[in-house]
C-alpha cells in the first residue's frame, strides 16, 4: 500500500471537521487551486471561516438543486457576482459532478477573474462549468434561462441586478444572500414620512434601510410568484451579513403580496430602483 503524501494527509485532517464525507484528493486539489487549503494541507482561520460558509450553504441549497435535477437534466444554476467562484466550484464539486448532468455558469464584471475560474474549471475537468464576463443585470446566458440562481454577499444593489437576472431567465429558485446596502438608506434620508423617526439617527437609518431592503426584496419575490423563505444563513460569529433569502417560484403572480408591497412603499415613502421590475405587472 502506498503511503499518503503528508499535505493529502494533512489536509485531510483539518478538513474532517468540515467536509461533508470523506474527503476526496481530487476535492484536496480543488481546494489548493482556490487557496482555501495551503500547499502543505492547512486551513488557516480565515479560510475556514469562508469554507465553513460555503459548505452551510451548499447545504441549505441541496435540496432545492437536487429538486431541479431530478425534475430537469439540463438544468442550468447561474451563480452571479461569482468571484473567485468558491460556491460555484464546490457546488459543481459534491452536486452537479456527481449528478452526472446539470451545469454551472458563473457571471462577474471582472474578466481577469472568469479567465482564472475558466483555466481551473478545464484543470479539474468540471467539463459542465463555464463563466461569463459582464454585468449582472444586462448579461442574458446564452441558454436564455436559469432554473436556479445564487448570489452570495452580492453587495449594496447588485442583489437587485441578481433579481432582476433571476426574472429575466425565468429562474424557478432564487438564493440570495445580501451584503452591505446603502440606496435605501440615502433615501431615507431625504424622506418625510408619518414613521421618520424610525431612520431620524444616521445609525438607525442604515439599519433600518438594510432591513427594509431585505423586506422590500422578498416582497418584489412575492409579487412575482415565488414562495419566500427568510433565514439565518450562519452565526454571527462569522458574518455580520448572515441573512438567506430562498424563494421558490409556486405561480405567475401573487397580487396580495403586490398590494402588500404597494402599501409597504406608499407608508415608507422611498422607491428604490428595484421596483422597476413592478412596472409591468
Amino acid at each position: 500500500m502506498s503511503r499518503e503524501r503528508p499535505d493529502v494527509a494533512a489536509a485531510r485532517k483539518v478538513l474532517s471537521e468540515v467536509w461533508p464525507g470523506k474527503v476526496p484528493d481530487d476535492s484536496i486539489e480543488l481546494l489548493k487551486a482556490l487557496h482555501i487549503l495551503t500547499r502543505e494541507g492547512s486551513l488557516n482561520a480565515d479560510s475556514r471561516r469562508k469554507l465553513k460558509q460555503v459548505l452551510h450553504l451548499v447545504t441549505l441549497l441541496r435540496p432545492a438543486l437536487d429538486g431541479l435535477l431530478t425534475e430537469n437534466k439540463d438544468a442550468v444554476l447561474a451563480d452571479l457576482g461569482t468571484g473567485k467562484s468558491y460556491l460555484g466550484f464546490i457546488l459543481y464539486d459534491l452536486v452537479i459532478g456527481p449528478a452526472g448532468h446539470g451545469s454551472i455558469v458563473g457571471v462577474d464584471v471582472r474578466g481577469e477573474l472568469m479567465e482564472k475560474a475558466e483555466k481551473l474549471a478545464a484543470e479539474c475537468h468540471f467539463d459542465r462549468m463555464s463563466f461569463v464576463a459582464g454585468d449582472i443585470a444586462s448579461t442574458m446566458l446564452p441558454e436564455g434561462r436559469a432554473d436556479m440562481v445564487t448570489a452570495l454577499h452580492a453587495c449594496d444593489t447588485a442583489t437587485d441586478d441578481a433579481i432582476r437576472f433571476a426574472l429575466h431567465h425565468k429562474a424557478k429558485v432564487v438564493a440570495l444572500i445580501p451584503c452591505c446596502q446603502a440606496e435605501v438608506a440615502t433615501l431615507l434620508g431625504h424622506s418625510k414620512s408619518p414613521l421618520d423617526q424610525l431612520w431620524r439617527h444616521p445609525m438607525h437609518r442604515r439599519e433600518f434601510g438594510a432591513h427594509v431592503t431585505n423586506v422590500l426584496r422578498a416582497l418584489v419575490l412575492e409579487a412575482h410568484g415565488y414562495k419566500v423563505r427568510v433565514t439565518e444563513f450562519t452565526g454571527l460569529e462569522h458574518t455580520m451579513k448572515n441573512e438567506l433569502i430562498l424563494a421558490t417560484r409556486h405561480q405567475q403572480s401573487n397580487p396580495v403580496a403586490k398590494r402588500q408591497l404597494d402599501k409597504l412603499v406608499e407608508q415608507i415613502g422611498v422607491r428604490p430602483g428595484l421596483l422597476d421590475v413592478m412596472g409591468n405587472d
